[in-house]
């Protein structure tokens, strides 16, 4: 029970958005939501990935806040956790984990089987599912551009949890696949020689990379800040 009770805590801390929409913070993100509207010049962008350089800078709060706000607009969204080694979204929405994208991925079960619903209207999760002994060859595969093609059928805006980039190839491969690529930088946490690194590897998979979010700035009206800018 008392476990149960701090995931719910945890939930609410991290989903801002959800719990506290009107605060500073909710609005940075939905700023950070025009700003990837606005970069889509030709055509909406509809395949995000987040990702950053390495871990607990954030990435996975980002992006579930980035759902969140889509949804809030009205997009039909799907939060993806991409992250086969260490998944964290059904934490977040406290959702279960015993099937999701691995489970899709192998053709145990169909996507719109393995996409959970939500509380937040709009909003729909797949979890990563069994943790799979090849992350990077399931995420590269065939079978995840047909998942993805299959997504973009049923859903507006489909967003993608990685690993950091510099800890597995993951995040390379993935969005090599996707339309636009966000990396999330902790303050005073990324070094710059690390973002950099970060960048490099993403430009050499032929990523788009749509900005950088800067996470846990401190500021004085705010406990956190959360800064969008454009590559």
């Amino acid at each position: 029970m008392a476990l149960k009770k701090k995931q719910l805590m945890n939930s609410k801390r991290k989903l801002i958005t959800k719990h506290d929409p009107k605060s500073p913070i909710a609005e940075q993100y939905r700023t950070i939501r025009t700003n990837i509207q606005f970069s889509a010049i030709d055509q909406e962008i509809r395949t995000i990935l987040v990702t950053s350089s390495g871990p607990g800078e954030g990435k996975s709060t980002t992006v579930a806040n980035l759902a969140v706000v889509f949804a809030q607009q009205g997009k039909r969204v799907l939060l993806v956790d991409a992250d086969l080694r260490k998944p964290t979204v059904h934490y977040t929405f406290n959702t279960l984990n015993t099937t999701g994208l691995t489970n899709v991925l192998t053709n145990q079960m169909s996507l719109m089987e393995a996409v959970k619903a939500n509380d937040e209207k709009n909003l729909y999760i797949l979890p990563c599912g069994p943790i799979p002994p090849n992350p990077s060859e399931l995420l590269g595969s065939r079978a995840m551009t047909r998942v993805m093609e299959e997504a973009l059928n049923e859903f507006d805006i489909i967003l993608f949890d990685t690993p950091p980039v510099l800890a597995v190839t993951d995040a390379q491969i993935l969005a090599n696949k996707c339309e636009g690529t966000i990396i999330v930088v902790g303050s005073g946490k990324t070094e710059k020689e690390q973002l950099l690194k970060s960048k490099e590897m993403l430009t050499a998979a032929q990523a788009k990379i749509l900005g950088v979010v800067l996470n846990n700035k401190k500021m004085k009206d705010t406990d956190n800040y959360y800064y969008y800018g454009a590559n």
